[in-house]
This record gives structure tokens, C-alpha cells and sequence, in this order.
């Protein structure tokens, strides 16, 4: 019986030339208002990976499908510490920048409002998750509570609006967005809570549950009488400042920084992003490519994937 040989060329082999492959992409985080400042919004949260979530409530998007060629790796900076510069948008913290990894972009983090007037910047900032409004004195007709900066659809929540302390100068910022829910409002009473930042979401990409995309907390300078700074939220926010400098977001994780106390005391920086990516090791097989990277990503395998982590910029080449 002769011997029958079965060829296929290799546009026939399943996956030839492309690789479907899973992300979870953070933006930065942006840095606490000045002077009684609110929370940092976290980093915008993009993520593929079948059965978790997106930022902003949304579930997971759609994977990529790569072809031969080289990705740029961008991994955003948290917004820098933030000091008292008045009553004006100066003192407003920094939002962080935007991460990317092929088409996907996450937006950086809206920096936390700080204490001042109608036009003086106590507004929190939009971004990826929205940063919180910062407090103001009732003491004439041009303060008010600071709004809460609006997040990014798909990518994170909105800030929390600063407060009042009732007749004083002790007034309190907002808690920053995270990407799974808003920051928290301050309390307008002389000893309330400043707002606490919203939390952010987990995922187990690289096969670590881990939360990332939390929101700053706020801060004031009333260190007396029950009042509390806001808490970070879950996820490497930072902590608001209670007559002290606000607490730096979590590196790589997106999470904001926390409000800074007072004209004295500055605020949290915002904590830097990540991008992660994986697909199945199977996949890569068939696809036929070779894999070059750059930014010295960490890369392992988690159950039937493989990933790669990157901490700082770099490329990622299919050949």
C-alpha cells in the first residue's frame, strides 16, 4: 500500500502569523492637591483577560490579534508631588500619563483639587479615574466644596467632593476615583472624614490576584477633634495627609496620591502604571515567532500562558 504524505502550506496551520494575546494596561496615577487637597485619581484600567473587569465598571474588552511586527511599550509616570503655590491651579495636583501597548491607551490619572475658589483650582482634574475636589472656606461667595474630577468610560470612576469644616480654615479634599468605584466624599463638619479613594480592581494576568488602580485619599490640616484623613483605596492609593504630607500611590499599580495638609505639607505623588500582557504558549508555537523585547520585561508562564510584565517602557517584536 503506498504511502500517502499530507502537506499543508502555512496559511492552513491554525494560528500561522498572528498571535491572540490578552493585556491588562494602567496609566499612572496622578498626585494629591495641595492645601487641604483631595485624592489623586488612579491610572485608566484597560483589561482583556476573559472573566475579570475593566476600569469604570465595564467588563473585559477584546483581545488583540497581533502580526509580525514591533509594539512600542509605554508605561506611564505617576504625577509628581504637588506643594502649596496659593489659591490657584497651581496647586492642583499632577495627572499621570498615559500608558500604551498597540492600539490600547490608557488614560493617566486627574489630579486632586486643592484648597481655593470657583477659579482657583479646587476642581479635581479628569483622567483615567477622576481626581477629588479639594476644600474651601464658606467665608465668602466665590468658595465652595471642589467637585470631584470626572474618570474615563471603560477605565475608572469619578472623585469625591471636597468639604467645608462648617466656619474655619480646616477644610478637607475629596477622595480620588479608582477603577472600580468613585472616591468618597468629604464630610462638611468640623470633625468629619475627608474622603477616602475608591478602589481599584484585581486581576490575576500573570497569575498573581493582585489589585491594582486605587484612588488617593484626601487631606487637611485638622489634626484635632476626630477629624480623619482619607484612607487609600484598595489597590496602592495613598493615603490623604492629617496635618502631614500626603502618602505616594503604589508603584505600578496606577494608584493616585494622596491630598497633602495645609499650605505647609505636600501632597502624595501618584504611583506609576504597568502593561502585561499574555497569550496561550500553544498559540505561540503555532504562530511561528520569534519573541525580542525591550525594557527588560519580567516573563513566565502561568497554567497553559505565557506573559510578560513590563515595569518601564520598552517594544515587544514578533519576527
Amino acid at each position: 500500500m503506498p504511502l500517502i504524505t499530507l502537506g499543508y502550506q502555512a496559511s492552513q496551520i491554525p494560528n500561522a502569523g498572528q498571535l491572540t494575546t490578552q493585556y491588562l494596561v494602567i496609566a499612572g496615577g496622578a498626585s494629591g492637591g495641595a492645601g487641604n487637597g483631595g485624592g489623586g485619581g488612579a491610572g485608566g484600567y484597560r483589561n482583556s483577560v476573559t472573566g475579570e473587569d475593566s476600569g469604570g465598571g465595564a467588563s473585559a474588552e477584546t483581545a488583540l490579534v497581533l502580526t509580525a511586527n514591533t509594539y512600542t511599550v509605554t508605561v506611564g509616570g505617576g504625577g509628581a508631588s504637588k506643594s502649596w503655590s496659593g489659591s490657584n491651579t497651581a496647586s492642583r495636583g499632577n495627572n499621570g500619563s498615559n500608558s500604551v501597548f498597540s492600539t490600547i491607551t490608557s488614560t493617566g490619572g486627574g489630579g486632586g483639587g486643592n484648597f481655593g475658589t470657583t477659579s482657583g483650582g479646587n476642581d479635581g482634574a479628569a483622567g483615567g479615574s477622576g481626581g477629588g475636589g479639594g476644600g474651601a472656606d464658606p467665608g465668602g461667595d466665590s468658595w465652595r466644596d471642589g467637585p470631584g474630577g470626572a474618570g474615563t468610560a471603560n477605565q475608572g470612576f469619578s472623585g469625591g467632593k471636597g468639604g467645608q469644616n462648617g466656619g474655619g480654615s480646616d477644610n478637607k479634599g475629596g477622595g480620588g476615583g479608582g477603577s472600580d468605584a468613585s472616591g468618597t466624599n468629604a464630610v462638611t463638619l468640623t470633625t468629619g472624614a475627608c474622603g477616602s479613594g475608591g478602589a481599584g480592581n484585581q486581576s490575576s494576568i500573570d497569575g498573581s490576584a493582585t489589585y491594582r488602580g486605587g484612588g488617593g485619599g484626601g487631606g487637611t490640616s485638622n489634626s484635632v477633634g476626630g477629624t480623619t484623613a482619607g484612607t487609600g483605596g484598595l489597590g496602592g492609593g495613598g493615603g490623604g495627609g492629617l496635618a502631614a504630607v500626603g502618602t505616594a500611590g503604589t508603584a505600578n499599580t496606577g494608584g493616585g496620591g494622596g491630598g497633602g495638609a495645609g499650605t505647609t505639607k505636600a501632597s502624595g505623588a501618584g504611583g506609576s502604571g504597568i502593561v502585561i500582557i499574555r497569550f496561550l504558549t500553544a498559540d505561540l508555537t503555532s504562530s511561528g515567532f520569534t519573541i525580542s523585547t525591550t525594557g527588560s520585561p519580567t516573563t513566565g508562564t502561568t497554567g497553559s500562558y505565557t506573559f510578560y510584565k513590563w515595569t518601564a517602557s520598552g517594544s515587544f517584536t514578533l519576527a
